[in-house]
């Protein structure tokens, strides 16, 4: 993409607009050699980047349990004491280290996954309350349903926006219009539309499985979130997500957010939502800390490939 730049000195230091082939201009900020739309976004990446890296640290310490139950999971020596001790394992020569270090990295990489996600979910909704004026009860949303036996269960989502709580006008104003143009979008029936008053969120890093049971669970989430008059919303981080999910989901009225850095509709991409809405550059904030998130996982990975 061929991009032009035109300077004009302004409080933050240059300011910049982009022109580019591509759906629209870009307007941002020169800081510590980064174009930002906002500079007072760079000013959070330090907590915004303790939230990711927290729990992606967590899975350096995994170990895999063998359905022993145990919390911390068995040790390389206990693992072989395990298999040794059942003779047709040890037939097979399956107490060997490679296979410990098989089970550590198989376990691992789901952890890895599964960490990324609740990093995300968490970073999201703190972008929600940062950016929004939201306190942390605003920010997250729950209801009680009737579980086996009748006994109450509570289910969570994992964001909010109310339209009552963003208290700056220009700022409400801009989600009010999204909710409009999303519902619109998905064919919401426009006296619906009209009594929405707010938008939910489910945060994921991905979404590949196609396990109905959670599918399922999604699209009841849905139906009770219509009838609190809020807006649900899939928020996916990545570009990791099955086409059959996407159209069954629309076709319920969940507004699917993808994470694509390509499209321009806030609508449709994650970051363009993050951009438009929120006023938050968030793939910058990933390109800008793109160094160090890789260099963590790079960390788990080494010491999940160990056999110890």
């Amino acid at each position: 993409m061929v991009k032009t730049f035109e300077a004009e000195p302004t409080l933050f230091g240059h300011h910049f607009r982009s022109r580019y082939i591509g759906p629209k201009p870009m307007v941002g900020f020169l800081v510590n050699g980064w174009v930002c739309s906002n500079p007072l976004n760079m000013q959070d990446d330090e907590k915004y980047l303790a939230i990711l890296v927290e729990p992606i640290r967590a899975c350096a310490t995994y170990r895999p349990k063998f359905g022993q139950g145990s919390d911390a999971g068995l040790s390389l020596e206990e693992f072989q004491a395990l298999y040794r001790s059942d003779p047709f394992y040890s037939w097979y020569g399956l107490d060997h280290p490679m296979m410990y270090a098989a089970h550590k990295a198989a376990g691992g990489m789901t952890s890895i996954y599964r960490q990324i996600g609740i990093g995300g979910e968490r970073l999201f909704r703190t972008i929600l309350q940062d950016s929004l004026g939201l306190t942390t009860e605003q920010a997250a949303w729950s209801y009680t349903v009737k579980g086996p036996r009748k006994k109450p269960k509570t289910l969570y989502l994992d964001g909010r926006i109310d339209l009552s709580d963003v208290m700056d006008r220009s700022r409400r104003k801009r989600v009010a219009d999204w909710i409009e143009a999303a519902s619109a979008d998905l064919g919401v029936a426009k006296g619906i539309r009209s009594s929405l008053s707010g938008t939910v969120f489910e945060v994921r890093q991905g979404y590949k499985s196609k396990d109905s049971k959670r599918q399922n669970a999604d699209l009841a989430n849905a139906s009770t979130a219509y009838t609190r008059a809020y807006l649900p919303c899939v928020v996916v981080l990545s570009n990791q997500i099955d086409a059959d999910i996407v159209t069954r989901y629309r076709l319920e009225r969940w507004v699917i957010l993808t994470g694509s850095t390509l499209e321009s509709s806030p609508l449709r991409s994650t970051y363009a939502f993050a951009q438009e809405v929120l006023d938050f550059d968030l793939a910058g904030f990933f390109q800008r800390n793109s160094r160090t998130l890789k260099t963590e996982v790079e960390r788990v990975l080494h010491a999940l490939l160990e056999a110890q």
